[in-house]
């Protein structure tokens, strides 16, 4: 016991002490070259410029959020749901999965402005936009897992009698399940960046401005620490997102999935 706490503080431990030097090394290379605030800030000048702007740039974060969840929210409904569909019907797989990679590979930044363009409600383009980058982690991962059953227990679900849709509840869903989370893991991080890129696209203020066009406004007037404490906002939602979503994954499979039970030496 006392190991594993050992070894949990030091995975905590081990970060925070690599990003305090590096910001040390920061703040001392900046203050020791002059290098001027337009051109690199300071750790104490992006610290001073979030305590300054922090309402405003929280205000446009929470705009860039509402995107990003509900991107995610659609990417786990849409994708899954998909999938599922792919699951019982290879010639549909076949069919739909070479577009959904087409979807993919598409830079975001030169179907946006036809997105914007096409879709009239701003809100509405915007999530269209994250959720093209979002959703297919999620198909991709969970196609996989669905098809990935055990052959002996499908075997002997079917000697049972069992009909596809209790194959499809009892037997592929508990195997995709791994897959579907790491996906959700994975398409988290990626609608923050579409909501990012597409308002980046759009480029319009307002009472509903999110983050992206605050780090735009603040390149514009040379406000860099602004731009930099922006950056940093947007890091952190990242990082919050993805450990709340590592969390709920590991919550659903600590019971029962190799993935998330601790080894017996932790």
């Amino acid at each position: 016991m006392k190991l594993g706490i050992g070894r949990r503080g030091l995975r905590l431990a081990a970060p925070i002490a690599i990003g305090i030097v590096f910001l040390a090394a920061w703040e001392a290379t900046v203050r020791l070259r002059g290098i001027p605030p337009y051109i690199l800030p300071a750790p104490t000048a992006i610290a001073q410029s979030l305590w300054t702007d922090g309402p405003s740039l929280l205000g446009s974060l929470w705009v860039t959020l509402r995107i990003t969840l509900a991107a995610l929210a659609a990417a786990a409904l849409f994708g899954g749901g998909i999938a599922l569909l792919f699951a019982r019907s290879r010639l549909l797989e076949l069919s739909l999965f070479p577009y959904a990679v087409v979807l993919q590979v598409t830079p975001i930044v030169a179907i946006a402005p036809l997105v914007i363009i096409w879709v009239r409600e701003p809100f509405l383009a915007l999530l269209v936009c994250a959720w093209i980058v979002a959703f297919f982690p999620i198909v991709s991962n969970t196609t996989v897992g669905l098809n990935s059953a055990d052959r002996n227990l499908l075997a002997l679900f079917r000697l049972y009698g069992a009909s596809p849709g209790q194959i499809l509840l009892y037997l592929r869903m508990p195997t995709a399940l791994p897959y579907f989370l790491a996906g959700l893991r994975i398409s988290g991080g990626l609608a923050l960046i579409g909501a990012v890129v597409a308002e980046f696209v759009a480029g319009t203020g307002g009472a509903e401005t999110g983050l992206a066009f605050r780090i735009l406004e603040a390149g514009y007037r040379l406000a860099i620490p602004r731009m930099f404490a922006a950056l940093l906002l947007l890091s952190l939602t990242g990082i919050v997102i993805y450990l709340l979503l590592d969390w709920l994954s590991r919550q659903l499979l600590r019971h029962w999935h190799e993935s998330a039970i601790a080894p017996e030496d932790e």
